[in-house]
Formats: C-alpha cells, structure tokens, sequence
C-alpha cells in the first residue's frame, strides 16, 4: 500500500474555490485521496509516492486560487489509508472556528458574460456567482463555508445546477453559492406603498422608473441602496431632502469602466482599484470632467467624486439596461446603519423611496460600500471606508494566549476580536450616538461571540468614559468576568500603526503623530494634536500643540465657526460679529472665561481656519470643514509656500500665532488656496521639525486629519527621502482603527509615559 500524507492549509481557503482546485490538481497529479472543509481550514489526504505528493504540495502552495490568501501550511505522513480515487468529501466541524472568514467577491467577468447572453441559461440571472465571485461575508451564519451555513441554504438546486456543482470541469464544481433563475433568488418591484408591480424583468422596468426620475431602494447583496438618475439635479435634490443629507457628498455609479473613463480621467492605480474584487467607491478629482452629471447636486462645493463600477449581478444588469451614472448610496436615514432587511426598509424608506426592488436572499452581515483615495502626487492609497470586500479579516500576527475583544472608538466604531489564531475586524458600524448604529454595533459583538463560540478574557475599551463603545465593554467584561483594559485614545491610533507595519520590534525609535478631532487625554484634557516616542515597549508623549479651550462640548464638532472663536483674539472681531448674535457672543466669553477644559486638537483647528475662510461654519455631515478646506486647493509647488509656525519649544507647537498669522494674509487679500495650501505647509513643515528635534528618523501618522491626501503628499515631498514615514495603509487613519490599535498596544505596550 503506498504511503499517506497529510497536508494543511491555513488563511483565507474557505469560498474561494480551494477544494476545487485540489481536486483537479490531483486529478491530475493521479493521486487518491480526500479534501475536505473544517473549522481551521482545508484537509488533505493523498495516498502515492512521496515525489508525486511533493510536487502536488509545492504547485498548490505556490498557486492557489486567486481569491485565497494562505497562510500556512504543513505536509506529514499519516498512518496508510486506501481511497478509491479523490473526492471531495462533506466537511466535518469538530472545533471551534479558526480560519479567516471569506469577505464579498464583485462578480465576476465570466459571470458577467453569462448574464449579458442570451443564449445562455443565466440570462438576466442577477444572482449568478461561482467560485470565484458573489456574496460570502454578507451571507454568511457559520463556518466552515458551506452551502448549510449560509442563507442559500433554503434554495436547493435544481438538477442543472446539480450537474455543474458535481462537475470537475466546470467552474461552479462545488461552488456553495450555485443557484439559477429555476431554483434560485426572486426579484420584486414595488411601489412605496406595497403594491408589487407585474414585470417580467424587474430590473429593465427598476431602470425605467429611474430614467423617469424616481427613486428607488434596491436590495443588493450586501444591503439597500438608494438609487436615482445622477444626471438629474432635481430627483437629487429629492433624494436628499428626503434623506436629511442636505450636502455630503453621493456615491455615483457607473455603468462601466469605458463610460467612466469618457468623463473622469483616472490613472492606472484607480483603474485596478475599481475593478479589484474588493470594488470600492474610489474618490476621483472632477479635473477636466466632460460628462452629464449634476455635479453641484452631487457633491457640493466639492471638486471630487465618489465612483464605483457594477460589483453584483443586480447592478451590472441594471447599469447595461441604464446605460447612464446613477446615484447608489447607502440604504439608509442619515446616520443610520445601512438597512438589510426587507420589513425594515419598507418601514424606514418609506418615505424616501418611490419603489422598492427587493430580494428573498436574507442578508446576515450588511456591509455599506468600502471607500479608498489616492494622493496626487504620489498615489497612496488612503482608505476611508473598511467594510464591503474587506472585512472582516485583517492579516496581522499577534502572538497570545488570550481572548481578546477590543471595543474600539466611538464616531467610526469597530469591534476587533481575537478568538484563535486570526484576528478579525467588524465592518465599519458608524456613529454610536445613534440607537440604531449602538444597536447593530452590540448585535455584532454578540455575533462574533457566537460564531467562535468564545467569550473574551480580556476586553479593552477606551479611557473616555463617556463612549458607548467603552460602557458597553464595562458592562461586557462585568457580564462574563473578563480582565478590562483601558487604553488611551491617541496611543491606540499610533499603536495601529506600529501594528500594520510590524515596528514594535523596531530597534530605533520611532516618532509618532496622531492629529484628530477629539480624544480623552491622560491629563482629563481634550487630545488631538499629539507627538508620541515609542521604542522597547514604551510609549511616552513628548509633544503637542498648545492647548485652547473646548467650548460648548460636541457642538464645537458640529459648528466649526466655535472652533473659529475659541482661537480668535480682539483683532477678528469683526469677523466674529458676522457669525455669532450678540447673545451668543455673550455666552461663549463667559465660557471661554470660566472653561477649564482645553483642547489640542488639530481637527478643531482645521474646523477654525474653515469657518475664518468662509468655507464652513456648520458641518452637516462628520470632517466637512476639513473635506472643503482640502478642496480648495487645486495644485501647489513647494517653493511657493511658507509656514505660519515659528520654532517649537518643549515640544509645543504655538496653535494660536499659526492661526494668527493665517488671518493675517487673510485680512491682507490673499486667495484662499494660497493661505490653505500654506497652513498645510506649516503641518507638514511641524512634523518634519519635531522629528529632527526628537533627532528620530522614523515617523508614524495616524487620526483622521491624515485623510488629507495633500497633507501626507506634502509630508512625503518636504521629508526627501531622510525620513522613513509610515501611515494607515489597510485600515482608515480615522477611528476605525481604535479596535485594532487598542489590540496591538495591550500585546506590546509595557510602559507608557
């Protein structure tokens, strides 16, 4: 009898085609065994000669299917069984769940071809997948990934779909997500008021109503979206009256890359982006755009765009039926969550859409789109959005015995757990001043509790005592008797960093900076203009911009012109006078007088600079002052610019003489763009000199001011390659990465100062 191996395979092997694939590479190879599913990955056995297995094991480590991601493997002899020939047998789960979860895969271009054809069977099937594309994550119950643990389950296969399923040929062998128009998802067009309307084709009357200026809620695979003509300014205007989103901008879909490129100019790396597996809304400048899109309804004030291409069956077919851009944003009343379920979309939009088509795919996991942008000059990749595509995995190493859940912030909440061997992080949830964002942000913390049917030991919640996200992780630890860990605001962002690029072994110090809105310091003050040392495990503040005060609590977030008094001095008057009623100036004197609280925060100040330049006075959506201040800014050449800062001492940057000599050049004329493009100087120019002065040559950014694409560009050009500087680059620099942050600085983080 020939000898038995066995070989492991670890990573993101679930969903993605792998067992497949093994079976046709042994088919190949001429080798017996088994493949199979379970809770940590994919099983081998392969009976034969040691050589032949060898070269099986180093071809399919060396090129697997292109959706996985393996992180180990391991190949031993095993006691001698006897298989006739190979299969693929039902997976068997004996444990708890340890493998990366399979995120959403954009449909893909064979699939595509079938739905545009017809000739084929698939013809106008929205819902076409196979291994290697559709809906994972978001229909996801258990692992490991198989038809019984996902929503599909209570479709049963026509025997069509049977013969492709049992078929080694066919790129739907054994695909879990195999359905067709016999035995598969319904579509449903109705009006807002129940009424279902009779279409043969839904999707071509769903594109009808919309070219007759309708709004309609569509079920995609991954939650509602709200979609209406983007040529048309009227229904826009519609749209967001109805949705209390009066200017923040909306995502526009294309129909494809072609009708993209005829209005946008777009560069290599942008292409790649938008028609990755991932799919995610990519913010593109609107230079020299030549299209028919009601650009000022669409994004206001703003000079860039939010574009994505079709990345499921529904929009594809809608978009070749449309042949035109439509608005496809988020499901949802103004800082809700986005909606996934039917009842509650008909309930919740009601009074928002005109026309619902919905699906009878239940959703489990609803997932708003990703969203990325690329710098300028020098094209790096800044996310803003991690959530459909990308999560919930994250490849990191973190060596532990624990459990560990991390809560993560507040405004741009996620939920970090570390059940097993990988980590996992939630889909952006949102904002959790709002019932609905708290309610979804609980419910996915008890799911993922569920799912690898653990509960933490450790919980590590934020020091601001007033997050919901830290009450919620109180009450948690309390609940199930866990250790809990509170780490500060600041240190979580620059410990995200280190952790993304594995710098805590790092012999060299490293310098830190970590500009944001708002953050609970270790003082009792505001925190959001932070300089940090870490080296040997240890973080210490070395640094900040010089404290102003907080007034009025979180409306000074939501009224920029606040942030705008709090820096003015006797000399704005004037300009005080236009923004403020003499009551209200009365009131903010007394408060400014009798306020011990202060801030650092650079968010604030870029919220002052916004509403002195007349750019913002009140946000109606999060970072809108900072999003236009940005805006105005077309093109810079270094040269031409100056610092409103002078020299720093102690390690305190003079946030009151920057914001004077700002207004100075604004009382004496100059064009806006120059004194934004010169205030982003001087923060640039402030990190380049704490870092010489701290005599370090590596830098780590994090917080939400590093959004601002021309400020790291300007970081990177001022630095001329002296300077080793690292950003975000898998999670957003604003809060989302708290959670992940709060994990790596618990597992390397042993004295702080």
């Amino acid at each position: 009898m020939p000898k038995t191996y066995k070989i492991i395979v670890t990573g993101r092997v679930q969903g993605v085609g792998f067992r497949p694939h093994v079976f046709n590479l042994a088919t190949k190879f001429q080798l017996n065994g088994t493949v199979s599913n379970n809770e940590e990955g994919v099983i081998i056995y392969l009976a034969g000669d040691e050589d032949v297995v060898r070269s099986f094991y180093r071809i399919l480590t060396e090129h697997p299917p292109k959706a996985s991601k393996i992180k180990e493997h391991h190949m031993y002899e095993t006691k001698p069984q006897h298989f006739d020939g190979f299969s693929i047998v039902p997976s068997k789960k004996a444990g708890r769940l340890n493998l990366q979860l399979t995120p959403d895969f954009a449909i893909c271009d064979d699939c595509k071809e079938e739905i545009t054809n017809s000739d084929n069977r698939r013809y106008h099937y929205p819902f076409t997948t196979c291994v290697n594309c559709g809906p994972r994550w978001a229909i996801t119950n258990s692992f490991p990934f198989e038809r019984d643990n996902t929503n599909l389950d209570v479709f049963e296969m026509c025997d069509t779909c049977t013969d492709e399923y049992e078929d080694p040929s066919n790129r739907r062998f054994h695909s879990q997500t195999n359905t067709c128009s016999d035995c598969g998802i319904q579509l449903k067009l109705s009006i807002a008021n129940g009424s279902i309307l009779s279409a043969e084709y839904p999707i071509q009357k769903t594109a009808i109503l919309i070219k007759e200026g309708n709004i309609i809620a569509i079920k995609n695979t991954s939650g509602y979206l709200l979609c209406c003509d983007a040529n048309n300014g009227e229904v826009i205007k519609k749209l967001r009256e109805r949705k209390n989103r009066p200017s923040k901008p909306f995502a526009i879909l294309y129909p494809s890359l072609t009708s993209l490129k005829r209005d946008l100019k777009i560069n290599e790396i942008q292409e790649k982006t938008l028609t990755s597996p991932e799919s995610p809304i990519v913010i593109i400048p609107k230079t020299n755009f030549t299209g028919d899109l009601a650009l000022n309804e669409l994004t206001p004030n703003l000079n860039q765009l939010g574009v994505m291409l079709p990345y499921s069956g529904i929009l594809h077919l809608l978009a070749k039926e449309l042949e035109i851009p439509i608005v496809a944003t988020s499901g949802n009343i103004h800082a809700s969550p986005i909606i996934n379920d039917e009842t509650m979309a008909h309930k919740e939009l009601n009074g928002v859409a005109d026309y619902f088509l919905d699906h009878n795919l239940k959703i489990t996991n609803p997932q708003d789109d990703s969203v990325v942008k690329f710098s300028p000059k020098f094209n790096k990749k800044i996310t803003f959005r991690r959530s459909r595509g990308l999560s919930p995995n994250f490849d990191v190493d973190i060596p532990t015995d624990k459990k560990i859940m991390a809560m993560g912030g507040h405004l741009k909440s996620t939920v970090a757990f570390l059940p097993n061997d990988y980590l996992y992080i939630s889909q952006y949830l949102g904002n959790l001043d709002h019932f609905d964002v708290f309610d979804r942000y609980t419910s996915t913390v008890e799911r993922f509790q569920k799912l690898f049917e653990v509960t933490p030991e450790v919980v590590l919640v934020d020091k601001h005592p007033g997050y919901n996200s830290t009450r919620h992780g109180i009450e948690l630890a309390k609940s199930i008797k866990a250790d809990l860990k509170q780490v500060q605001h600041h240190k979580a962002h620059f410990a995200s960093v280190l952790g993304e690029h594995a710098l805590f072994d790092n012999e060299s110090g490293i310098m830190g900076v970590v500009w944001d809105g708002t953050g609970y310091g270790d003082d009792a003050q505001i925190w959001g203009g932070e300089f940090f040392t870490y080296q040997n495990g240890e973080i210490k503040r070395v640094g900040h911009f010089d404290y102003y005060d907080w007034l009025a609590g979180d409306k000074m977030a939501k009224e920029p012109r606040i942030s705008f008094f709090s820096l003015a001095n006797d000399t704005m008057q004037s300009e005080i006078d236009k923004k403020f009623s003499k009551q209200e100036i009365s009131v903010y004197n007394h408060l400014k007088k009798v306020e011990s609280l202060k801030t650092s925060s650079v968010g604030r100040l870029f919220d002052a600079v916004a509403s002195l330049l007349d750019l913002c006075d009140f946000n109606t959506y999060e970072g809108e002052a900072a999003i236009r201040l940005e805006n105005q800014i077309v093109d810079y050449q270094l040269e031409d610019c100056k610092s409103y800062a002078s020299e720093m001492v102690n390690g305190t940057v003079p946030t009151k003489e920057i914001f004077n000599n700002l207004y100075l050049d604004f009382k004496t004329g100059k064009k806006k763009e120059e004194i934004v493009t010169n205030f982003l100087y001087t923060l640039a120019t402030v990190v380049l000199k704490m870092a010489e002065q701290m005599n370090l040559q590596q830098v780590a950014m994090s917080g939400g001011v590093f959004q601002n694409t021309v400020l790291v560009d300007m970081i990177k050009e001022l630095s001329g390659g002296e300077y080793k500087l690292y950003f975000n680059r898998n999670l957003s620099p604003n809060d989302e990465n708290i959670s992940f942050g709060q994990l790596m600085y618990n597992q390397h983080i042993k004295i702080e100062r």
